[in-house]
């Protein structure tokens, strides 16, 4: 199971069913789901798109974690102060752990202690810089 996805799993299904069904044994699609969850090691579909689900899914974010990632090409480190609004349009603050200079010009620089931003399910705003990178990425720090 490295990379498999529900659409993929959905997919064997319907070929196990076609290939059972040209040598003249009938399943439906349930069943083929079944057979092709067991075959990945769960107990049954509901248990297979239910871990496949969890995997694949993308890292919650809380209030209160500390997160890592890139603010105006800036690496940096801090903890979610602000959280609100649907996975797909989330609103989020961090108070940042060091102090980051979002200018990329020597004559003057904009040292910013806190960001804000909105973020996809993905973790990245859907703003992007000149360069066509996400303005702001986060993600849970490692410990």
């Amino acid at each position: 199971m490295t990379h498999l996805s529900i659409e993929t799993a959905k997919t064997q299904a319907k070929a196990l069913r076609q290939a059972l069904q040209a040598t003249g044994t009938i399943v439906n699609h349930a069943q083929a789901l079944e057979l092709i969850a067991r075959q990945h090691g769960a107990r049954d579909w509901n248990t297979l798109n239910a871990r496949l689900t969890q995997r694949n899914a993308p890292t919650e974010l809380a209030l209160g974690d500390h997160v890592s990632g890139q603010y105006l090409g800036q690496v940096f480190k801090g903890n979610i102060i602000a959280l609100s609004g649907p996975a797909h349009l989330r609103q989020i603050e961090i108070k940042l752990d060091n102090p980051i200079d979002t200018v990329r010009f020597e004559s003057f620089s904009n040292w910013r202690h806190r960001i804000r931003g909105t973020l996809g399910e993905d973790g990245q705003s859907h703003r992007k810089t000149s360069d066509g990178v996400p303005q702001l990425v986060v993600a849970k720090a490692n410990s």
